[in-house]
């Protein structure tokens, strides 16, 4: 059996996916997500062979829960499976460590051969995808931006916070640190980004596709 975490945060479609991959036959969906931090927990937790992600997700991005799955279990490979069709995502998750990318939109047979590819130690990117690949292959110097910038781990998490409307207080409640640290990681926030305040911050993070 294929040992697979569903990570996204609506939760009819997560609720559909899970019933989709254990109705498969060889699969068995070990835990389920409705954010980013909870992906990344329940991925060490559980350490399946294969995670599916959504991009846009509350506390931490999927670009993000990628990057740490990648480094964090060698042997867990991850599927993006997104709305967001722009060119950059599919670059920004590759080079985070995704081993394939599909749309929301895919067939449910195309889902389940994905699973199956990645299982089988191959990727597995969709026709939009591969076209967005084969384009960067011919144009390699097309600079595509890390939505994050510079933002240390924590600061990635403490970003996704303020957007959604925290308080200091509760942010240094959530990370399990002093509120004068939280503080700290606040201003570093805004300034890396270049925001002066919360809205500023959120306009970015729902910009660049950060915040549903």
């Amino acid at each position: 059996m294929i040992r697979v975490v569903v990570a996204d945060d609506h939760t009819i479609l997560r609720e559909g996916l899970v019933s989709l991959l254990n109705a498969s036959g060889d699969c068995d969906v070990v835990a389920q997500a409705a954010d980013g931090m909870s992906a990344v927990e329940l991925a060490l937790k559980t350490r399946p062979d294969v995670v599916v992600v959504d991009i846009s997700m509350p506390r931490l991005n999927g670009i993000e829960v990628v990057r740490r799955l990648h480094k964090e279990l060698e042997n867990t490979r991850v599927l993006v499976l997104t709305m967001h069709a722009e060119e950059e995502y599919v670059l920004h998750v590759v080079r985070a460590g995704a081993s394939g990318f599909l749309l929301k939109d895919s067939a449910t047979g195309e889902l389940l051969s994905a699973v199956r590819a990645l299982a089988g130690g191959r990727g597995y990117f969709g026709a939009h995808a591969s076209k967005v690949l084969a384009q960067q292959v011919q144009k390699p110097n097309t600079p595509i931006e890390d939505p994050y910038r510079d933002l240390t781990a924590r600061e990635r998490e403490v970003f996704h916070l303020i957007a959604e409307g925290l308080t200091t207080k509760e942010i240094a409640k959530q990370i399990g640190t002093s509120t004068k640290t939280a503080e700290n990681h606040r201003f570093r926030v805004l300034d890396k980004l270049g925001a002066r305040n919360t809205a500023e911050l959120i306009r970015y993070a729902v910009k660049h596709g950060l915040l549903d």
